[in-house]
């Protein structure tokens, strides 16, 4: 942590997540507010989002979306403000229980071991301050988001000295619920199933800290239309009023993950922005 004018803490912040496009939904507004305010901010993916959407064929096509979807978060960190992007170089895994689950080159066929290596090079290289990354759940339960956020949160727990002040991104079961009736009132079918609701999203009772960011939405929102593959504007997202995007976009959801269940560490995060 360094000391930036009037003193006040500039911080170094290290987002960890599995595809383009994640970072995105779940902590866009936090990561924009973070960059204006003079904070250092690297956004590392660990995928290249190899089988995600491919919203027009004109866009890309299955044999080179893993090379057009790093394009797209660079741009989207640019437009965020985060020069400093990486990949980690897996293949993406796909949804759960898919053919591209077995995949050699994979996430979710990696070596443990392999994976903590290289997130731990980066622990050491940038010593952050903050770092964010998928929650337990995965929001939808997605296997390469639910990996990342096991090696993220197994590198962060063995580290000795100073340990990050890791956050998990989160998606509150009640968000979900929310989103399925505004989608079912207004005559769209969600990408969810009504028996799904009570078993996608993060508990709402293991958030800890909750970040209006309604003054960084439309910074949130120009950097996820950078993410163009996989925005559908015939989809059930691109079909909800913008004001209803607006509004469900302008809140985000965080659990502070503290050290061998410390409640001591301070929620530092509750403090910025």
């Amino acid at each position: 942590m360094t000391q930036g004018p009037k003193d006040k803490p500039k911080l170094t912040v290290l987002s960890i997540f599995a595809h383009p496009d994640d970072e995105a939904f779940g902590s866009g507004g936090t990561l924009a507010g973070l960059v204006r305010a003079g904070h250092k901010m690297t956004t590392v993916c660990a995928t290249n989002g190899d089988v995600g959407e491919i919203s027009d064929p004109a866009l890309a096509t299955p044999e080179n979306l893993w090379e057009v979807r790093p394009g797209e978060l660079r741009r989207a960190m640019a437009v965020t403000g985060i020069p400093d992007v990486r990949f980690l170089g897996y293949r993406d895994s796909g949804m759960q229980g898919t053919p591209d689950n077995q995949n050699p080159s994979s996430l979710f066929q990696a070596e443990p071991a392999k994976v903590d290596e290289q997130i731990s090079a980066l622990m050491d290289e940038l010593s952050p301050d903050i770092v964010f990354t998928h929650d337990p759940t995965g929001g939808y339960g997605h296997p390469d988001h639910v990996t990342v956020c096991e090696r993220t949160t197994s590198v962060v727990e063995s580290m000795t000295g100073k340990r990050p002040h890791l956050y998990h991104v989160c998606f509150p079961r009640e968000n979900f619920r929310k989103l399925w009736q505004l989608m079912t009132d207004a005559g769209i079918t969600p990408p969810f199933a009504k028996e799904m609701l009570d078993s996608i999203g993060s508990p709402d009772d293991y958030v800890t800290t909750v970040k209006d960011v309604s003054a960084y939405v439309d910074v949130k929102r120009a950097s996820l239309e950078c993410h163009q593959t996989q925005l559908d504007p015939n989809g059930p997202f691109g079909k909800l009023a913008p004001d209803v995007m607006t509004s469900w976009m302008s809140t985000e959801y965080f659990y502070l993950k503290r050290p061998d269940g410390d409640d001591s560490q301070l929620d530092i995060l509750a403090d910025l922005l």
